[in-house]
């Protein structure tokens, strides 16, 4: 680069595409405080700024604003497009719980809540979910008791609370490739009441993302319908309701059964 390069103002495009070589090796990555760059003196001035350059380029769609206020040849400030801006880690050391149903029997509310652990993907990230996940009592029932055993798999552990008491109804773990669709339907059914041998009034399951309805058929001969909420609408957890769970790939519903009687089958009876 000759001097009357280094001093001129006016250059042109092509000044800057021959800059932009050399500052390949001899400017660090980044675009330093403005300041800086002035008692950096004149050659470093034109560099970081055929730097600068180059980095609204590649940040083209970006919604940041690039500043390059008072440098030579530029008109104070470079705009690039809007664009989303970046999806924040998720926190591997706490659940992200969601309710799924709620009601009150007996004087006593009742709650069905689902904690959905995300995947970790490294084992140092694994060991420090497994650890957090001793704090809340909760085991990675189907990832293994090794730290190494998480990774890649989201942990997520479902809870029953009746009043003062709370206890597990099923927990297991989402692999990467796991997937349900159409009437493809998973349940576990338990006793409303915390005697085991009591009868099994509450069935809690898991359903794609298409099914639209399902149908819980009692031995009494009567059946409950559990609906897909509309999209951008909320319904109550006292309903019956399929819904989505934060950080879940599948869905998920509850029905009880009415005093007296117990479950006998439940189906996806509606997809889109």
């Amino acid at each position: 680069m000759n001097a009357d390069r280094e001093t001129n103002h006016d250059m042109t495009n092509g000044d800057i595409a021959s800059m932009l070589a050399g500052a390949a090796d001899e400017v660090e990555i980044g675009i330093a405080p403005y300041e800086a760059v002035i008692r950096g003196g004149r050659r470093r001035k034109a560099r970081r700024w055929a730097v600068a350059a180059a980095t609204a380029l590649v940040l083209a769609g970006s919604s940041a604003t690039l500043a390059v206020a008072g440098l030579p040849g530029g008109d104070r400030t470079v705009v690039p497009a809007a664009t989303r801006s970046a999806t924040p880690a998720p926190d591997l050391f706490t659940p992200a719980r969601t309710t799924l149903a709620t009601g009150t029997e007996n004087g006593k509310e009742w709650r069905v809540a689902i904690d959905v652990w995300p995947a970790p993907r490294t084992e140092a990230q694994a060991a420090g979910q497994l650890e957090a996940m001793g704090e809340y009592g909760e085991a990675p029932a189907g990832g293994g008791t090794k730290a190494s055993d998480l990774i890649g798999k989201s942990s997520y552990v479902v809870y029953f609370s009746d009043g003062d008491k709370r206890r597990k109804t099923f927990e297991d773990v989402f692999m990467k490739d796991d997937t349900m669709s159409g009437t493809d339907l998973q349940t576990a059914s338990i006793p409303f009441a915390a005697d085991p041998d009591g009868p099994q009034r509450l069935v809690i399951g898991m359903v794609g993302k298409n099914a639209q309805q399902v149908t819980c058929a009692w031995k009494n001969g009567t059946t409950t319908k559990a609906d897909r909420a509309p999209a951008n609408t909320e319904i109550a957890t006292d309903q019956p309701t399929i819904r989505p769970a934060e950080g879940s790939p599948v869905d998920w519903f509850v029905c009880l059964a009415p005093k007296g009687t117990a479950a006998q089958s439940a189906e996806v009876t509606a997809v889109r």
